[in-house]
């Protein structure tokens, strides 16, 4: 089946207003620029997203969050984005903050059908509050649910027209997991392949799991934080 999309915009031209969506990425490392100046130029709102963390000011999720069209954010690492910040102290954000790791094994929980599980991440802290707490072998575990989405959309280095991906070094951070768990995956990559090109023992997310994939172009890849030292 070939599932090559002509644009971005085409890729996304279906998500509805209060749709929950996950991004891949880490920091801005991986992230799928191209899908998301789409859904900016779409002006869908209302949206949720499952994300590490919420892009900068100005980048990546940023840019949704500048236009108000992001109206939940499920995340761990968020301290680079001002906007974020001001959105949520004011209460127009709402912000489910999840320890990473568990942020992690909730979303790999949800594409591989498991509907919760049990960690000692966040027991005695305000995570735990609300939920189902269990001893085993001494030690208290607090259940967490999984989670998937309406759409995932993600960023590989390579993938053909069958949807099958190749995440490159660091990129490959949350994109094959929310692969598996998004209803329809979008995926946007570097370099676009027929099917046969790729070696079967170096694809990380199996075409199954993408509905859509789509050429990109003009990636900034950008550094949150670029520290060196002065030169000696």
């Amino acid at each position: 089946m070939n599932k090559v999309m002509a644009s971005a915009a085409q890729a996304v031209a279906d998500i509805p207003d209060g749709a929950t969506l996950m991004a891949g990425g880490f920091g801005l490392c991986g992230i799928p620029e191209n899908l998301i100046a789409a859904i900016a130029a779409r002006g869908i709102r209302d949206l949720t997203f499952i994300s590490n963390n919420a892009g900068v000011d100005g980048f990546g999720l940023g840019i949704l969050l500048e236009n108000r069209q992001v109206q939940r954010m499920i995340s761990s690492y968020v301290g680079e984005n001002k906007e974020f910040e001001r959105q949520y102290l004011s209460g127009e954000l709402r912000v489910d903050l999840t320890p990473q790791g568990t942020l992690a094994e909730r979303i790999r929980a949800g594409g591989a059908g498991i509907p919760a599980f049990y960690t000692p991440t966040g027991v005695g802290t305000p995570v735990a509050e609300g939920k189902e707490h269990r001893e085993f072998d001494g030690r208290t575990f607090i259940l967490e649910t999984a989670l998937t989405a309406d759409y995932a959309i993600v960023k590989a280095w390579k993938g053909d027209t069958h949807g099958n991906l190749v995440f490159k070094a660091t990129a490959r951070n949350f994109n094959p997991m929310m692969a598996m768990a998004g209803r329809i995956t979008i995926a946007e990559v570097e370099e676009l392949v027929e099917p046969g090109v790729l070696a079967a023992d170096e694809i990380h997310t199996p075409g199954i799991f993408v509905q859509r994939i789509l050429q990109g172009a003009s990636y900034e890849k950008r550094i949150e934080r670029l520290t060196t030292r002065p030169r000696g």
